[in-house]
């Protein structure tokens, strides 16, 4: 219940600043363009939103499995194999992830010590900038979620797509659909 909440709010998140970037990029443009006017600070709450979106959304990425990795050699491992490889892998990420996360700490609370605003809008920079923060706390939270899985042996890598299967899955279907559409004239 409170898994497929947050999975909600995690959507509806990610839906809400695309929508909102959107609906501000045009917005701007048919005042620029239709009335010769326009707004400084939609440059830039678009910029900020997109960087929301951007660093929000790869942490869903990850737990969706929509990135897309290489992993033809990976694959070649026995499961075990493919376990300890995926295990090393996400180490890296996290380690990754720590380096980012303890880098954000210390350019926000330097930030916040300054106390400057963004150039065309009234909100603090740190508040602005916080999602360096949250969104690599939230990827490392995913890599331990997956890490944690293939400790269980409920999974054996990232999760990732692979276009190739499914563009040969596709084909086949269209195949199929074809023939079928044959045999039945």
């Amino acid at each position: 219940m409170l898994a497929r909440v947050m999975n909600s709010l995690e959507e509806g998140f990610i839906s809400l600043l695309l929508v909102t970037m959107t609906l501000l990029v045009f917005f701007e443009v048919v005042l620029r363009y239709v009335f010769g006017i326009g707004f400084l600070w939609v440059e830039e709450l678009t910029l900020h939103l997109s960087a929301w979106l951007v660093l929000f959304g790869a942490s869903y990425g990850v737990k969706v499995g929509s990135h897309i990795g290489v992993d033809a050699v990976v694959n070649l491992l026995p499961s075990k194999g493919r376990r300890i490889v995926t295990l090393l892998a996400l180490v890296l990420c996290l380690v990754y992830c720590g380096l980012f996360i303890d880098g954000a700490w210390v350019y926000l609370a330097k930030v916040h010590m300054i106390d400057i605003e963004l150039e065309d809008l009234p909100i603090p920079k740190y508040i602005a900038h916080s999602i360096l923060l949250i969104g690599f706390v939230l990827l490392a939270f995913r890599f331990l979620q997956i890490g944690w899985r293939v400790i269980k042996g409920e999974q054996e890598g990232f999760g990732l797509t692979d276009e190739a299967k499914d563009a040969l899955k596709e084909h086949k279907a269209e195949q199929a659909a074809a023939a079928a559409g044959e045999t039945k004239r």
